[in-house]
């Protein structure tokens, strides 16, 4: 279901509150926006939550959307600090914003873009997805750095995770952008791949800094 960006904040509070604070309800005035905020009623008519004495409380089907919504918030974190390096303060606005992007199956692509993480940046559980679950099932790592690749094995190359901006531009000069092909030649000594039709070798350092999709 698609709920405005307000009625998500409150799922994702009261969730917080309830699964990871041992608390029974949200008090109202934790929120950032007034108890006669059109967001309430609108979680109240789809009977996800329910307000009794002044006092938020879950119905069954809110928990597991609160679940959700901390899921997607926490999978946006992943991607904003640690794919884009956008951390502090600006980092947690832009991931409040991203989101609420992330319906209609994209937290399931960015999960497994991101090899399914069990925790946030900052060691809060990540809640399980399906496609967690089902990679988990069949040993499917999803993406994972050039050096678990044996010689020989192809993928797509998903992100670049680094925060030295000169590694970034001499592996962007290489060809080493996201969709791109990538082939792992040669493992030992040094990493040797082929980007189109160009080759290229660079030390275990950096291969681990490139994550590609089997």
């Amino acid at each position: 279901m698609k709920l405005s960006e307000k009625a998500e904040e409150i799922l994702e509070s009261l969730w917080t509150a309830v699964e990871e604070g041992g608390a029974a309800f949200l008090d109202p005035e934790k929120m950032s926006f007034p108890t006669d905020d059109p967001a309430y009623l609108e979680l109240t008519s789809q009977t996800l939550i329910e307000i009794r004495q002044g006092m938020i409380y879950f119905r069954p089907e809110g928990r597991e959307e609160g679940k959700m919504s901390i899921r997607r918030h926490r999978l946006a974190e992943r991607l904003l600090m640690d794919v884009l390096n956008i951390r502090g303060n600006d980092g947690e606005i832009k991931a409040c914003q991203f989101e609420h992007l992330l319906n209609d199956g994209a937290d399931i692509k960015l999960c497994t873009m991101l090899n399914h993480p069990a925790t946030c940046p900052h060691g809060k559980p990540i809640p399980p997805g399906e496609c967690c679950l089902q990679a988990r099932a069949q040993g499917d790592l999803g993406v994972v750095p050039l050096t678990e690749f044996k010689s020989g094995q192809e993928g797509e190359i998903a992100y670049i995770q680094t925060d030295d901006n000169k590694k970034m531009q001499k592996l962007m000069a290489m060809g080493v952008l996201p969709g791109n092909r990538i082939v792992l030649m040669q493992a030992y000594p040094s990493y040797i791949f082929r980007v189109g039709y160009s080759e290229f070798a660079i030390d275990s350092n950096l291969a681990k800094e490139i994550f590609v999709r089997k």
